[in-house]
């Protein structure tokens, strides 16, 4: 059944100004210092997935969780309100490819994985840059990620 997502989204932000994208012109281009099977690969999605014992996430939230590369994915939970949840409910590799993931590490055609973090999106670009992005990046250097795969939804 398709969502529609623009109407969707019109009538959520409808009390607030009209969004104004981000342009960056400035952000470099950073290509992998080696292979990707040689990298230590973190997962990043803003599907928006939690732990049982993990805080769920609520509107206008710049924070994240941190899930374990060996996640059971039938334990996550998901706060989101961009996407009907029902298909990741019955499958979350349809929006975190972790049962993937764990197939191409264990045939060596991607590195060791690192781990996954995940999110919902806020409104605000500002906020997202400064204030959950340095707590990402901290995180990602932290689980020692070469490496992320962006999974946007």
């Amino acid at each position: 059944m398709p969502i529609a997502y623009i109407q969707r989204t019109q009538e959520r932000y409808a009390a607030f100004a009209p969004y104004k994208w981000a342009i960056n012109t400035e952000a470099p281009w950073t290509p992998l210092a080696k292979p990707i099977r040689d990298c230590r690969l973190a997962v990043i999605t803003s599907g928006g997935f939690y732990l049982p014992g993990q805080e769920p996430f609520v509107d206008n939230d710049t924070s994240f969780r941190v899930l374990p590369k060996d996640v059971n994915l039938s334990q996550l939970k998901i706060h989101h309100h961009g996407y009907r949840d029902a298909d990741a409910d019955r499958d979350p590799n349809c929006v975190f490819p972790m049962d993937r993931l764990r197939e191409l590490e264990a045939t060596g055609v991607i590195g060791e994985l690192a781990g996954a973090l995940s999110f919902v999106m806020v409104y605000s670009h500002r906020r997202e840059i400064q204030e959950r992005a340095p707590k990402m990046i901290a995180a990602l250097k932290a689980m020692g990620a070469e490496a992320a795969l962006c999974v946007p939804v």
